[in-house]
């Protein structure tokens, strides 16, 4: 049996179909997210973009504000890539803002992140010759730590080559005998360890007692300053006696010079007299230890000499 087939019903089909595709078309581009208006920006890197592809999304401090458009190497310069950014317009780009690439997780698909904008930053406005902004761009994450690491180890590696310069065989005799001398130390001191105690418990004792001193020492300082007072009272009653002295001293000048002027001359004229007695009793007692019979007859009458005391003819 020959089946029939409505060519009418087919095309109707076809018809619905197509007019139903072209206003579901209609209807999405008249959405909201086609109507979004967009502003161009240029970025050039000085790294690989590998991973990045046309339409990856740029985010502003992870919210999704626009798409990449274009890659390419910058127009005579070999040493930069061109990237060519649609941002919606509104987002807040300024002249602090930097566009970074980053990673999205484990997939490795890359994006462009853009921070910075401080709040009293200018916008960003396209330069003289230029035909859009261009936005400032910094390292990636992966280039940051390709430079750390880069660096860490040439540090390492300057470290190690002087380690190896240090570690000479000299130096490495001179440490073998800084070790023997620190083992001959430590056998030393070990010998010696009484003695150390010793002196430890001396230190101890010394310190306790220099505790007491300090606790004792306001006391005294204030016993000291005591003294101290009594002794500019002792100096203030010592200069008053010196000068009462002086004064007595003063008013009796007068009187020794009086003295000296009228008693002197008399106790001169008794000492020249006291003198003399004192010859006179010498002489007498020498003479009494010669002859003690003068006490009895007294002394001799002196012989007259030829001539002496001789009586005339006439008297006899």
């Amino acid at each position: 049996m020959e089946t029939k087939v409505n060519f009418t019903v087919v095309g109707l089909f076809v018809l619905a179909l197509s007019v139903t595709g072209i206003g579901g078309v209609l209807w999405l581009s008249s959405g909201k997210s086609y109507r979004k208006a967009y502003d161009v920006y240029y970025a050039y890197m000085t790294e690989s973009v590998s991973g990045l592809n046309r339409n990856a999304p740029i985010k502003y401090r992870g919210v999704d504000v626009g798409r990449v458009t274009r890659i390419e190497l910058a127009p005579g310069d070999v040493e930069r890539v061109l990237l060519a950014l649609e941002i919606e317009r509104g987002t807040p780009i300024k002249q602090d803002t930097v566009a970074v690439l980053r990673s999205q997780g484990l997939t490795g698909i890359a994006y462009v992140e853009l921070t910075g904008s401080r709040r009293d930053s200018p916008p960003l406005a396209a330069q003289a010759g230029q035909d859009y902004p261009v936005i400032k761009t910094g390292p990636s994450l992966m280039v940051r730590l390709d430079n750390a690491i880069t660096a860490l180890l040439t540090n390492l590696n300057d470290a190690s080559e002087n380690f190896n310069a240090l570690v000479d065989q000299d130096n490495r005799r001179a440490f073998k005998q800084t070790l023997a001398d620190l083992q001959t130390v430590s056998r030393t001191l070990a010998a010696r360890s009484a003695a150390i105690d010793a002196g430890l418990t001396g230190a101890a004792r010394t310190m306790e007692n220099t505790a007491r001193l300090t606790a004792d020492l306001p006391q005294l300082m204030e016993r000291v300053e005591r003294s101290a007072g009594t002794f500019e009272k002792m100096s203030a009653e010592l200069a008053r006696a010196g000068a009462n002295a002086n004064t007595a001293i003063d008013g009796a000048r007068d009187e020794v010079r009086q003295f000296a002027g009228q008693t002197m001359p008399e106790i001169h004229l008794l000492v020249v007299e006291l003198r003399e007695l004192t010859g006179s009793v010498k002489r007498a007692s020498e003479q009494l230890e010669r002859d003690p019979s003068v006490l009895l007859f007294g002394r001799p009458a002196r012989k007259k000499g030829p001539g002496e005391n001789k009586e005339p003819d006439g008297n006899r």
